[in-house]
């Protein structure tokens, strides 16, 4: 019993991070994991099959204090046709946990969220007090990302090279609201509320056991 249940909620967990997927993080850039800590670093990105196109196509780099205190020259974001550069002081730095970017847009990144996955790896992690950077520019390939998959490249002239890479773009063309992102976690990190994996868990432990006692049966 304790195995059905344990595979229950796997299950659970899975399917409702399926749902989330479905809805506003529907771009997907690889690698999966988005974290870049060497430069250039090569990405490739596309929209989730059965989503809508992406307009008013955005890339949202976000840096950490000592990757901005490194910084020699813009951040270039280049598809090979022609390069979009990012200078220091289109960063804005965010230091508060609660705060969310891009502001404004419906699409958003906690800022405790996106320093977790910028201290992956770090010998010392990022505190609520320390400092990020964060920088919204013009993506470098054409609109509308379907699902194709487009590829970039992003360099970044730093001592201590560290950000993250996140494409964003808007469901309907000219609207000006960047409703569409990269999922903030891979899919089976997203972690639904109790009473959701109760709910889902009980439905798929009761069909489980149906099928249990049907098969035992003469």
């Amino acid at each position: 019993m304790k195995k059905l249940v344990l595979v229950a909620l796997i299950l659970a967990l899975g399917t409702v991070s399926i749902a989330h997927a479905a809805g506003t993080f529907t771009i997907r850039i690889d690698p999966y994991w988005p974290t870049m800590v060497a430069s250039p670093a090569t990405f490739e990105t596309w929209v989730q099959g059965g989503s809508g196109d992406a307009y008013d196509l955005h890339v949202l780099v976000v840096i950490t204090q000592e990757c901005y205190d490194g910084l020699s020259d813009d951040v270039v974001l280049d598809d090979g046709l022609g390069p979009v550069n990012i200078a220091k002081g289109d960063f804005d730095d965010v230091t508060d946990n609660s705060e969310k970017v891009p502001p404004g847009h419906e699409a958003q990144y906690t800022v405790a969220a996106l320093k977790d996955h910028l201290d992956e790896g770090l010998s010392v992690p990022l505190s609520a007090s320390d400092t990020i950077y964060w920088a919204l520019a013009e993506a470098p390939f054409d609109e509308p990302l379907t699902g194709t998959h487009v590829e970039f490249t992003v360099t970044l002239p730093s001592s201590v090279p560290r950000a993250l890479i996140y494409v964003m773009g808007s469901s309907e063309d000219d609207s000006g609201d960047l409703d569409m992102g990269v999922p903030p976690t891979p899919a089976g990190f997203i972690v639904p509320e109790p009473a959701t994996i109760a709910a889902v868990a009980t439905s798929i432990g009761a069909f489980g056991l149906y099928a249990y006692y049907r098969k035992r049966k003469p």
